[in-house]
């Protein structure tokens, strides 16, 4: 099932592949401060809502897909987790890193068309990460790796943006990672039945319709039950949690004003998403694996704009 949210707050699922039906009339019982907070709960009580969902499904008309505006299916979680070096880089690393991971603000999230907005900093470049990202289903504390996948409400497409060279050495991600609007997501939460196996899945990415990321879940160096072993050992995820996989950097490559960005994780639709810089920054388009081929430094330098070095 693929649930989500559409215009003013109107809780969704997709009927086939081209059709919104809201089924908020389907959720009863529930006290709710926003959606926020509803969609949470509706993931608590998944089994109890299901079946309405369901029988909204084969009798309700619903909307084209066209029609409609598409929210963050998840718009503020309590918890943002995210991997951190969690992929082999197609077998270029001799050894998985030592597993980490950061934190994102809730305040990060946005959805289907919405802008990540680069911030008047002097980073070395901006980078947008395509990811997939798990959603919890139940309260998690220390879960063993054996019993990870049970806690895996769905799944969702997940861009990690990144503020490259803003935090001084041996400090942590947050000034890179936390900012608002750098935690792209959607169109829509897919349930765990509705993909057979996570650790088989095509992730690509596009920036202008030229096709940066292209590469597989297979190659996760910490595969999905030690990334929840681990991070549920360090605290407890609750319900609509969102903990992210980690990417292939060898794709990665600078964002930049008015770019037309769109990811997609395999059986998990298409994100789209516009990028805004009001400084009009430019750096070279080539990707990180495109510069090393050549010789470069993979990281791009600022070739113009505020905070370009001389």
């Amino acid at each position: 099932m693929k649930i989500l949210f559409f215009n003013d707050w109107r809780l969704g699922v997709l009927k086939g592949t081209d059709t919104v039906v809201d089924v908020g009339a389907y959720v009863t019982g529930l006290i709710t401060s926003g959606p926020h907070d509803l969609i949470n709960q509706v993931i608590a009580h998944f089994d109890a809502f299901r079946p309405q969902f369901e029988k909204a499904l084969t009798q309700d008309v619903g909307f084209p897909l066209s029609s409609v505006t598409l929210l963050p299916p998840l718009p503020r979680p309590i918890n943002i987790d995210c991997m951190a070096v969690n992929y082999m880089e197609d077998g270029t690393r001799a050894e998985p890193a030592a597993i980490n991971a950061f934190h994102k603000s809730p305040f990060a999230i946005i959805g289907p068309g919405e802008t990540m907005v680069l911030p008047d900093i002097p980073a070395t470049v901006f980078e947008g990460e395509a990811e997939i990202a798990l959603v919890i289903g139940k309260r998690a504390t220390n879960v063993p790796a054996s019993e990870a996948m049970s806690y895996i409400f769905g799944y969702v497409n997940f861009i990690d943006g990144s503020a490259r060279g803003v935090q001084a050495a041996n400090q942590s991600f947050y000034q890179m990672k936390s900012r608002d609007t750098f935690a792209p997501i959607g169109p829509w939460i897919v349930t765990a039945d509705e993909i057979a196996d996570p650790q088989n899945l095509q992730v690509k990415l596009w920036n202008n319709g030229v096709l940066k990321q292209d590469y597989n879940t297979n190659d996760m160096a910490h595969k999905i039950p030690r990334c929840i072993e681990f991070v549920s050992s360090i605290h407890t995820l609750e319900p609509g949690d969102i903990l992210a996989l980690g990417t292939n950097h060898r794709g990665l490559h600078a964002f930049q004003d008015n770019d037309q960005v769109e990811m997609e994780v395999e059986g998990l639709g298409r994100l789209a998403i516009v990028v805004k810089d009001d400084l009009k920054r430019t750096w070279p388009r080539e990707t990180r694996l495109q510069r090393q081929n050549n010789g470069l430094d993979p990281m791009a330098p600022q070739l113009s704009g505020k905070h370009a070095k001389a």
